[in-house]
């Protein structure tokens, strides 16, 4: 993530839930960037991943944030549903743990003499997927059609999962002991891969001297977090996001960047029109909290490497020299003709 929105007025308070209808672009986009400066009261240099998260919402995708222990990610996620005043759930992913524990299951009840659905972790706004790698693909599937369907389907019954509803996985990039690759299918439901890097010197020392004036990151209404947007506010700004324009040469732009990772020599496998349509999204969100009317070539530009640096495989002998996929996606952005 590079540029950020404009910088939100911070005079207004938690929000109060309020009839759609009442809602500018200019107030939305004003609460969500209120978010991002409640969650900076908790996280530190984590900028780009906030505005990643946001952007992830406001699309209606999810979210696969990569990083080594101790960058703040649980906490990012944390705070990050604190300042949207949303219920979260927290589910540690391990080797034992089975579908019925994320989806739920039903469980028989002596008294009725009947068996009742006992709903799982996953009915919730945001699901924390903490080292979602560490559990078999079985259990990994039941945040499948969550993730894709927004309901979980149980003994041929359907059920909603509340609205809005968002997935942040995070797995650990260098310790593959005990872990499980995520299989194609379950990479492709997440909209975006953000990678949670170690913060710069300044703003580790910022944690450094938060923490020695008594912060705690498991008081997060003793840092001074508050609700500053509403479920309304949210899904209104959803459907601002989506009416973003787009012109048929930025649509070429995007079917021109996909074909290219597929004629890409080092690529074995490259994206797919669901990616395409992914890239359209995330573009749009990310043009709509820059206040455009429209998408440009840029915004598509800064969208494509988180939307699709974990949908793309390499050829073996392409990793074997060391390519990385960031690298052919760079490539990709320099090759393919930007439109004018």
């Amino acid at each position: 993530m590079t540029d950020s929105p404009p910088a939100p007025s911070t005079t207004a308070d938690g929000a109060a839930d309020r009839p759609t209808a009442a809602f500018d672009d200019a107030a939305l986009r004003d609460a969500m960037n209120r978010v991002r400066l409640e969650v900076g009261k908790a996280v530190i240099g984590q900028d780009g991943t906030v505005t990643g998260l946001l952007i992830a919402l406001l699309a209606r995708g999810h979210v696969l944030l990569e990083g080594v222990p101790g960058v703040a990610k649980t906490l990012l996620v944390r705070a990050f549903s604190t300042a949207l005043g949303l219920d979260t759930t927290r589910i540690q992913f391990t080797p034992d743990l089975m579908p019925g524990d994320v989806s739920g299951s039903l469980v028989y009840d002596a008294k009725t003499g009947e068996f009742e659905f006992r709903e799982g972790p996953v009915f919730t706004n945001v699901v924390l997927a903490d080292e979602i790698n560490r559990t078999p693909p079985k259990t990994q599937a039941a945040l499948l059609e969550a993730m894709e369907e927004r309901q979980v389907s149980t003994d041929g019954v359907t059920r909603s999962l509340p609205d809005p509803f968002l997935v942040a996985a995070t797995q650990n990039p260098i310790e593959h002991e005990g872990t499980y690759t995520l299989p194609e299918a379950q990479l492709d439901r997440f909209l975006l891969k953000l990678i949670v890097d170690v913060p710069a010197r300044d703003a580790e020392l910022a944690v450094l001297r938060r923490h020695a004036g008594g912060f705690d990151p498991r008081d997060l209404a003793g840092a001074g977090l508050r609700r500053a947007a509403s479920a309304d506010e949210i899904r209104a700004a959803q459907r601002a996001a989506a009416s973003v324009t787009v012109s048929d040469d930025v649509l070429g732009y995007i079917v021109d960047l996909a074909h290219a990772t597929r004629q890409s020599p080092s690529v074995q496998l490259g994206v797919s029109p669901r990616a395409a349509t992914a890239l359209l999204a995330a573009s749009k969100a990310w043009a709509w909290l820059g206040a455009y009317p429209a998408i440009t070539p840029d915004h598509v530009q800064t969208m494509l490497l988180p939307t699709w640096r974990h949908r793309i495989r390499l050829r073996p002998d392409a990793e074997l020299e060391g390519v990385s996929v960031d690298a052919v996606l760079g490539s990709v952005l320099q090759q393919t003709r930007v439109p004018i």
